[in-house]
């Protein structure tokens, strides 16, 4: 594929890198449910097994390097694929940002004209200059000027297309979610790409272990509504708000949060990367050998000491097998229940 080079987020993690090198092969077990399945609607050959894939959201995509942490279960899960993939990160935005900063366009690079980006680098450029303190319009102001050196190099045509929520999917239609994933969504399926939502829940993760059962309510009515508009624009979904619900209701002694940082810790971010991988093939992720997270950012900001984390504990988390089997499986178990909802 050809690469997006300005737009990449690919920085695998050497401790990540060195854990996968030595890895297992995924043993075969009849009473597991099949992984091998080819993605739906990819619009590769058999012959090609390559999905190029492409992820928008912000820092609960790029926190430990969740697409990095995909891919490799993508490729362990699928033997013969080459996974192939870009994001385009805005920390602390939403789709309706990445829509205002001109993401759209990335959506679209297969086929996008000069003329359309020299006219959303003009609007950012108009931006910049009326606030200089905008410094989202700054950084998509310098991605694309970046991605307009190598235009042709970047047409990329995709195969799926990750949408990411973040506070801004409550609500039903009326959320600013609801309202930009069909914009998005139209991009991706004219150019015969699916679609995920990846939805996530900043509001409901613990970061101490549980003594009282999770509130059902909230959630619920929250899938309710995601499954609606799922449906609407024939999406799959990575349902966290439920995934993690699950694991609270299940494994209460786990923590999915930081204590000293607000984002989904490594054990969410497990999690969200086994339901990603579900909600991308249609099949279950128990059984995958991968079976660690490194975060990117570092205790107390200090990238002097890169072996911890926000909370001080080593970077690099390594389940057990026990824990890791557990998470796939309530991960799982979750993507089949959302799809019950649907």
């Amino acid at each position: 594929m050809k690469r997006l080079t300005a737009w990449m987020h690919r920085t695998l993690g050497l401790t990540l890198f060195l854990s996968l090198l030595a890895l297992p092969q995924r043993p075969v077990n009849a009473d597991e449910p099949a992984n091998s399945v080819a993605p739906a609607s990819s619009n590769k050959t058999d012959e090609q097994r390559s999905l190029n894939v492409l992820f928008i959201g912000n820092s609960y995509t790029a926190r430990h390097n969740l697409a990095d942490v995909v891919k490799a279960m993508a490729q362990a899960g699928q033997p013969g694929l080459t996974f192939n993939y870009s994001a385009v990160i805005y920390g602390g935005r939403t789709l309706a940002d990445h829509w205002r900063l001109g993401t759209q366009n990335m959506v679209t690079a297969h086929s996008l004209t000069r003329e359309t980006e020299s006219a959303t680098i003009k609007n950012l450029e108009l931006a910049v200059a009326a606030d200089s303190s905008d410094k989202y319009a700054k950084a998509a102001l310098k991605k694309h000027l970046a991605f307009q050196t190598e235009f042709e190099a970047n047409r990329t045509n995709w195969d799926i297309v990750v949408l990411q929520s973040y506070r801004d999917d409550q609500g039903g239609a009326d959320s600013k979610y609801a309202q930009f994933v069909p914009k998005f969504a139209k991009l991706a399926k004219d150019q015969g790409a699916r679609v995920v939502l990846y939805v996530t829940t900043p509001t409901t993760q613990n970061a101490a272990p549980l003594t009282d059962k999770p509130d059902r309510h909230g959630v619920t009515e929250l899938c309710h509504e995601i499954a609606s508009l799922a449906k609407s624009v024939d999406a799959a979904v990575a349902p966290m708000p439920l995934v993690g619900l699950n694991c609270q209701t299940q494994r209460p002694d786990l923590t999915l949060r930081y204590v000293n940082d607000a984002h989904l810790n490594k054990t969410m971010a497990y999690l969200t990367a086994c339901t990603l991988y579900a909600a991308i093939f249609d099949a279950s992720p128990v059984g995958l050998p991968i079976d660690s997270i490194t975060d990117i950012r570092y205790f107390q900001d200090d990238k002097n000491n890169k072996r911890l984390d926000r909370d001080g504990q080593p970077i690099t988390k390594t389940f057990s097998d026990s824990d890791r089997v557990d998470l796939q499986r309530i991960a799982w178990e979750s993507h089949q229940e959302f799809q019950r909802i649907r």
